[in-house]
């Protein structure tokens, strides 16, 4: 009788382990995501004291499923300073000396820059001019930035027109000024300005002459980012890095906060997720780099820092996954699919498919998502890195409104159970991504 009942006992904690590696709780998910996109972290505004307390969370959670420092490191936290410039007073374009009323700040760096204009759709092959005028308000991005670099200016003034609003909100209601690592500068960085039609038809007279004022200080900050370390059983088997970023953007000029629920809180807690059920398994083959980001919606400093700083060479990287707003599904695929970026560049995202992940190819390719996300800062060094994402233009994408209670829960919660077999079967078998011909990004 003991026997049978010590069995039984034994029975029911393999069961009860193996659906902990297995299975994600929605109440678990929930508590996380109430947390970090809570009031009390006040948006988790990059290189802020609240995005170092997020990172301080993760860092514990992390370190309370029994991973380990990752290689070289004395703790689960790396502190990465930043300079940031910073307004030190109102923004002012002046138009052949005159100041033009109706002119709005999106971009800008500090100093003093302008001179001759040039007009989108009137340059030649020649032109040279400090600003670059943008009549045409369906101009795309791609044309601005070829004309800009090829005449050489260092402003950019388009047309204000109903999106504007929703350009300023995306970036936090305030105009964005450069942060940059110490050893860097601002140097090569532009402005881009709207302005209204009036003022439009001003900059279009022959042989006007424009001067951007932007006054400024410097501040001093660090962003944090959360590392912890899950050791392999084969050393030579390399070492996967599954990640996300912590960070959004705070607090509002308003005092509004910009809670980031979806954006990335839902990916910060995937990853969470992935680690629990990885440390409460058998010891995979390839050892895994589990890291949150700070700052990756004001200039991706996390990633850039750690792809400069690696616990581990990286060449040693197998592959990078980045978990990025899957708490809405994607209009284009099926109700219970996610979407990799960049999924046609290797071969990474055909056999996670192949083993049971329930991804497919970015279905909004002119969006650009591969670039700008997290992963991109390690594709430029030769990692195979992509990002897994649920969809990226929910309606409140980078406002007020990306709360907890507007995030598709099951959805989340079986998204995150899909991932947990492929990445398993991706730390423990010997197949390593690669790019495809032309697939890694150079620039």
């Amino acid at each position: 009788m003991v026997r049978a009942i010590i069995l039984t006992l034994a029975l029911a904690l393999m069961a009860t382990a193996a659906q902990g590696r297995n299975s994600v709780d929605p109440v678990r998910v929930r508590a996380q995501l109430d947390f970090l996109a809570g009031p009390d972290l006040h948006g988790r505004g990059s290189a802020t004291p609240d995005e170092a307390i997020a990172a301080s969370y993760v860092a514990s959670q992390l370190q309370s499923y029994g991973l380990k420092t990752a290689p070289g490191m004395t703790g689960y936290l790396q502190r990465i300073p930043v300079l940031r410039q910073a307004l030190a007073g109102p923004v002012e374009l002046l138009i052949d000396g005159v100041p033009a009323p109706d002119t709005t700040p999106l971009r800008v760096v500090g100093g003093v820059w302008g001179g001759k204009v040039a007009v989108l759709g009137r340059i030649f092959p020649d032109t040279k001019a400090a600003v670059l005028v943008v009549p045409d308000t369906a101009a795309k991005n791609a044309d601005i930035a070829k004309a800009r670099a090829q005449v050489g200016a260092t402003v950019t003034i388009v047309v204000a027109d109903k999106d504007t609003p929703r350009a300023i909100d995306a970036i936090g209601g305030r105009p964005n000024l450069p942060r940059f690592f110490p050893a860097e500068s601002p140097a090569g960085r532009t402005s881009t300005i709207a302005v209204g039609s009036d003022t439009m038809q001003k900059l279009l007279g022959a042989g006007a002459t424009v001067t951007l004022s932007v006054p400024f200080t410097l501040a001093h900050d660090s962003t944090t980012n959360a590392v912890a370390y899950l050791p392999g059983s084969d050393p030579a088997a390399g070492v996967l890095l599954l990640s996300a970023h912590l960070d959004h953007l705070g607090v509002g000029a308003d005092g509004t906060i910009w809670p980031g629920a979806n954006d990335d809180a839902s990916g910060t807690v995937a990853l969470m997720e992935i680690a629990r059920a990885m440390a409460a398994g058998k010891r995979p083959r390839r050892g895994i780099l589990f890291v949150a980001y700070g700052s990756e919606e004001r200039g991706g400093f996390g990633s850039r820092w750690f792809g400069d700083h690696p616990p581990v060479p990286l060449n040693q990287i197998a592959a990078n996954i980045e978990f990025e707003m899957i708490g809405a599904s994607v209009p284009k695929l099926a109700a219970d699919r996610l979407m990799m970026t960049g999924y046609e560049r290797s071969d990474l995202g055909s056999e996670l498919r192949a083993h049971g992940a329930l991804i497919d190819a970015d279905p909004y390719p002119e969006q650009q998502y591969f670039r700008r996300s997290d992963n991109y800062a390690l594709a430029l060094r030769g990692v195979v890195a992509h990002t897994v994402s649920g969809y990226g233009e929910v309606t409140t994408y980078h406002t007020p409104q990306d709360t907890p209670d507007r995030i598709d829960a099951p959805y989340m919660v079986r998204a995150i159970e899909s991932l947990l077999k492929p990445i398993r079967w991706l730390a423990n078998n010997r197949f390593t991504p690669r790019w495809t011909k032309d697939g890694q990004p150079k620039e």
